[in-house]
Formats: C-alpha cells, structure tokens, sequence
C-alpha cells in the first residue's frame, strides 16, 4: 500500500518494472497449479534458494472493469482493503507483517488488482491468515474512506498532474482507445474520484472480490503440499460469489491517425513518442492480426529498439546524431489490446519534425524493405537470454504468471514462451510490421517546453505506465 508508483511499459511515465512480462524457458518455473472447491485458483512456484517466501493475491478486476463516471475505484478499493476487518483494525496490516520481518504492497493496472506480502518461509501462514481476512470481511467507515480518497486525490497530483509525460501518456492512451475502457487511466480522472463514494468502494469489493475471481500465487521456499494446505484453511471456507464477466467494448475501425502535443513550461527537454494499437497474447483481430502475432511482434520490436544495436539506436543516435536515445517496446500482455510504442529523445538543438521524419524513414524502411532473416536470429537469441534473468527472483515467478493467469493465459503459455519465439519466422514478422505499423491505428505524442529554455538538462528517460502501485 505504501509508496505506490505507476510503472509498467514503454514510452511515457513514470518508472517501470518490465517493457514487457519476463518471460519462463519450459521448465523455468515448473509451477504446481490447482483449484480450491470455491473456484480459486492456486499456483506454486519453488525456489529454495533463500527462506523466503512471496504470497500474491491477484484479483480479475482492474480500471478497465469500472463503470463509466467511477474512474479510479479499482485503485481506491486497493487502497482500502488496507483500513481493516473486525479481527485486524485499520493500519495495522502492514504493521503486523513488519513485525513479522516482512514488507507488503498492492497495485492496480487495467485488467487486474493484486497484493502481495515477502516473508520469511516460516511466516506464510501468517500472510495467508491475513490475505483470507480481508477477501471476505472487509469494513471501513466514512472517515477512513474520505482520508483514503484525499490520499488518492494527492497522488494523482504529485504522479500525473504535475507530471507532463505522464499527461502525455495520459491523453495519447485516451486518444488511442476511441470506445475501449484502456481509454480511461488507472488512478482515475480527478473529477470523477472526487466524486467515488464509500457505497461505490463497497459495491465494487462484493462484486468482484471473490475466491473464485483470484488466483494466489505462492513462491519461494515452500512445499506444494504444504501450500494446498494452508490455502484449503484460509481461503477454502470463503464462499463464491456471482462475479460478472468480462465484457469489454471493441474498437471501431480506425481511419486517420492522431497527434496529441503538450506545451509545459515545467518541460526542460522535449520528447518524441508514439503508440500504436496492437494485438495481445490474449486478443486480437482482422485489423489489428491475430493474438498468435504478439510473438512476431516481440521479435520487432527488439529489432527496431530493444538494445544498441537495435535500428532505431543505430539511425537516430549513431549514424544520425539527431537522437539522445530511442528506443521501440511491445507490451502483449491485456485481456484486450496491446500497445506498441517507439520514442525517440532530441539531442539539444534538434527540431523535433526532423527527428520524426528520421524515425518515420526507419520505419518506412522497414516496411518498404522488411527484416532480415539474421535480424530475426539475432533477436530471438537476445530475447531467449533474458530468461536466464528470471530464476533470480522469487517474486519474479509470481508477478509473471499471475499477470498472465489475470489477462487470459495459462501457464503452459507463459512456459512456452522460449518455443514460441523460437519459431517465429522471418516472414511472420515482417507480417506483423505490416498490421501493427499502421499509422490509422496510431497516435503520436510531442511534448514541449512552452518557451525554449536555452541549456537545459535532458530529463531521464520517460516511460507508460499500466500499472499503480
């Protein structure tokens, strides 16, 4: 609950944890999955590396479930499972994991709202107790629930509002979802959480926090066995809920592409990003290709910015000079629509619509002249490295495969994940380039200072958020 900060993505932000989801070799994780007789779902990852253990309760609900005009509830209600049950009084939560040696956070995206607690091996009992306590018996009164909005009201100050490439983000994902819910940000517009009520926190907790609408994912130095056990005592006796489905509105087609510009004084140095709609692992469609496309996809976007040698990197900054950084990201995992984004920063001096034609000839070229088969050999391999990175992590496994198991996948996908993007094809890709590189289906986002200020220091690299913590 403390210390939330949006992350998660690719161009615009505040900081992130991954461009997109660390992905599992067949066997990385090797997880032991089941489900409780009231519909949850349980997941357990061993790591015996160190006695650690890091419990997460991921709930299938995010802002983009919300009802139009209650933007930022998902986000509220994370912050009021916080303030209480009749057996743990507001606060005292995260004081009793502490206590017990631990730390404890939540965060909200789009298409899912979890919790987690990191405790020592010997207190996952502890974290389970109190996780199954507030799934099912959480209380709050008005003075609880109007310091907590205030709190939320001061964080979209401080995270969004007095933040211009967070702004920016902000209006280009609302330009570029013309009818989907993904148009609405996370923390929610300022007017419409001044306007969240403690009925509304309510309402939202009965529909949607149920056993059978969670996954728990236990990692770390533990048993299966032992596992299953503690879940089938704390969560087995929650009874199930009549939690909705999952109805999202579509986009329509889209005919012309957008460009959304923001003068700030507070801006120091320029930017230059763009976004463009894209197919997820979990959907996709005529116009934008299909969900088995976002792992071609992945491989473009590694060739056109993923690293140095990227072509992005190599035309803007190396050979051109116009460019401080740029860069290109996918983010795949949605229950709906993924983004694909390329950003590109100035160096001082350079005009920014030179530096747009630079990075629209690169993609031209790309379309124009397609990707190599060595481009997509080099890719595969410096994607298929990095899963090397995820067994040192205990809260690596679960944060993955929680957040596929939330956006539609299972884990057999997400162990899957070397196979598939080692059998992506030359001409996949260059498929892929031709469906998501289409500028109808894009939005370009400029931000500027409001008058030039004349040696001013680069600002640190800006990326999206989906994500707040």
């Amino acid at each position: 609950m403390t210390n939330r900060v949006v992350k998660l993505g690719g161009i615009l932000g505040l900081a992130g944890i991954l461009a997109t989801p660390l992905p599992a070799a067949a066997q990385m994780f090797n997880p032991t999955t089941y489900t409780l007789s009231n519909g949850m779902q349980v997941v357990v990852v061993e790591n015996h590396r160190a006695p650690i253990v890091t419990q997460m309760v991921w709930y299938k609900v995010g802002s983009a479930d919300e009802v139009p005009g209650k933007s930022g509830l998902a986000h509220l209600l994370e912050h009021m499972m916080f303030k209480g049950t009749s057996a743990v009084p507001a606060g005292e939560f995260s004081k009793i994991i502490a206590r017990a040696g631990g730390r404890d956070n939540a965060f909200t995206a789009q298409d899912y709202t979890a919790y987690y607690e990191e405790v020592a091996a010997d207190q996952l009992e502890l974290a389970m107790k109190l996780d199954a306590d507030r799934m099912h018996d959480l209380s709050f009164n008005q003075h609880d629930f109007d310091t907590e909005r205030s709190v939320v009201l001061e964080e979209r100050r401080m995270r969004t509002d007095n933040n211009p490439g967070a702004l920016l983000y902000e209006r280009m994902e609302a330009a570029l979802f013309l009818n989907s819910p993904y148009h609405r940000p996370v923390i929610g517009w300022m007017r419409e959480i001044e306007r969240l009520t403690r009925d509304d926190a309510l309402a939202f907790y009965h529909r949607w926090y149920a056993p059978n609408n969670a996954i728990l994912v236990v990692a770390g130095d533990v048993q299966p066995k032992q596992v299953e056990a503690l879940a089938e005592k704390y969560y087995g006796p929650i009874p199930r809920a009549d939690t909705p489905v999952r109805d999202r509105l579509k986009e329509p087609e889209q005919v012309a592409p957008r460009r959304v510009t923001l003068r700030d004084p507070r801006v120091e140095q320029p930017a230059l990003s763009r976004l463009y709609l894209a197919p997820s692992y979990h959907y996709g469609d005529q116009d934008l290709g299909a969900a088995d496309s976002a792992y071609a996809i992945e491989v473009l976007a590694e060739i056109l910015g993923g690293d140095p040698t990227s072509r992005l990197y190599k035309e803007l900054v190396v050979k051109e000079g116009l460019a401080s950084s740029a860069g290109a990201s996918y983010d795949p995992t949605a229950w709906d629509y993924g983004t694909f984004s390329v950003s590109a920063t100035p160096r001082q001096g350079v005009n920014l619509d030179k530096l747009q034609a630079a990075l629209d000839k690169v993609l031209n070229q790309a379309l124009s002249q397609g990707i190599s088969p060595e481009e997509v050999a080099k890719a595969k391999e410096r994607l298929k490295a990095s899963v090397a990175y995820a067994k040192d992590s205990v809260e690596t496994g679960a944060h993955v495969l929680g957040e596929a198991l939330c956006t539609g996948q299972t884990t057999a996908d997400v162990e899957d994940w070397p196979k598939r993007i080692a059998a992506v094809t030359p001409e996949q890709v260059n498929a892929a380039a031709k469906k998501v590189l289409d500028r109808r289906w894009s939005v370009t986002g400029r931000l500027l200072p409001e008058t030039p200020r004349p040696g001013a220091k680069p600002l640190p690299p800006i990326e999206s958020s989906r994500e707040i913590r």
